[in-house]
């Protein structure tokens, strides 16, 4: 008698994909942004069919690719998680046209040099003196984070007193007094009413506002503010002169009422460190900058407006730099600047007017 042996061969079964709820919502999110690379999408179209607990050759056939990619990303992802499916594997892709020494070269160029008859390069000007396209020197300055058409404002401070003075005032913000008000005060002063010598046309679709180039000066004002640091409430005052009499008197509507105060002072050419600056940064460009004043009093009664909108629903504004953050900041800019002009940073010494 023979004997016959049957062998059964069960199908093999794929691992599950559980996703949280955060996950899915991220998934979904990135299959339907524009800007979501399209091997990425399929990657998260592969995970949420899984999740749903569709086979591998189901998933394969939905989506037109072979049955052992969307295996792949399966198992991937459930050891991995979400942000593999970003990840290009070594070796894959499209291989660099230029070497790191080339790049290197365009940058020290960028960094180092600068063009004949200008202050900095452009792309077409480094790529004309590169030979290279301006793309790719656009693409090498945005993966080194390089901009040569921006600069911003900027000074340090020689003051003396300048680490007491920046300890003192930092100490107020990130750890003030108990059932103390702290409040920063300054000035914007010279804040002009102008008038433009045409109306601007308005925001429409695909087009926005627009404002002549030229002006009418109809005056100026100047604007005493102090922000109180824990509401983000603002108290101001405009003045037709600017004088310490006037910075008095606005100072006196407050301290008759509040005779215990102890005043601290920011370092000399650092008003960088006082809030209330960065509250003149929002009146200047929200209302100031793109508005339209035919007299100081149409000016003064805008900044009004501005303040009482402000206080109806006042935001405070977050001081979040530590002194030591700063310190540190600051001496890597004083090393830059001895390098550039030595002596440019010592501390400057008051006169003696006596003598």
């Amino acid at each position: 008698m023979v004997e016959t042996w049957y062998f059964v061969l069960m199908p093999r079964l794929a691992s599950p994909v559980y996703l949280t709820e955060t996950d899915r919502l991220e998934l979904e999110r990135w299959v339907a942004a524009h800007r979501t690379p399209q091997q990425v999408a399929q990657r998260c179209q592969i995970v949420l069919a899984a999740s749903r607990g569709d086979p591998d050759k189901d998933i394969a056939t939905d989506l037109e690719i072979n049955f052992k990619t969307a295996a792949l990303w399966r198992k991937r992802f459930i050891n991995e998680g979400p942000d593999c499916l970003w990840e290009v594997a070594e070796g894959r892709g499209r291989k660099p046209t230029f070497t790191l020494q080339e790049i290197e070269r365009i940058v020290d160029a960028t960094l180092q040099t600068k063009p004949a008859g200008a202050t900095h390069w452009s792309c077409r000007t480094m790529a004309k003196a590169q030979g290279v396209s301006k793309a790719t020197v656009s693409r090498i300055w945005q993966s080194h984070q390089i901009k040569p058409h921006r600069t911003k404002g900027f000074k340090l401070s020689r003051d003396p007193n300048f680490l007491q003075k920046l300890t003192d005032v930092v100490g107020l913000y990130l750890n003030p007094p108990q059932k103390a008000l702290v409040l920063c005060v300054d000035e914007k002063s010279q804040i002009q009413a102008l008038d433009r010598t045409q109306p601007g046309l308005p925001l429409k679709k695909g087009r926005c506002g627009t404002m002549t180039h030229d002006y009418k000066r109809n005056g100026t004002t100047t604007l005493f503010a102090a922000l109180e640091v824990a509401q983000g409430k603002v108290i101001g005052q405009c003045y037709a002169r600017h004088r310490h009499q006037e910075f008095l008197k606005f100072l006196q509507r407050w301290l008759k009422r509040h005779e215990r105060f102890i005043p601290h002072f920011v370092p000399t050419s650092s008003s960088w460190l006082n809030l209330v600056e960065r509250w003149f940064g929002e009146l200047t460009g929200k209302r100031i900058r793109r508005g339209v004043f035919v007299s100081v009093e149409d000016l003064q009664k805008a900044i009004e407006e501005f303040l009482a909108a402000w206080n109806n629903d006042p935001k405070p504004l977050v001081w979040t730099a530590t002194v030591d953050s700063i310190v540190e900041k600051l001496n890597r800019c004083k090393q830059t600047l001895e390098r550039i002009k030595p002596g440019c940073t010592r501390t400057r010494m008051r006169k003696n007017k006596g003598k």
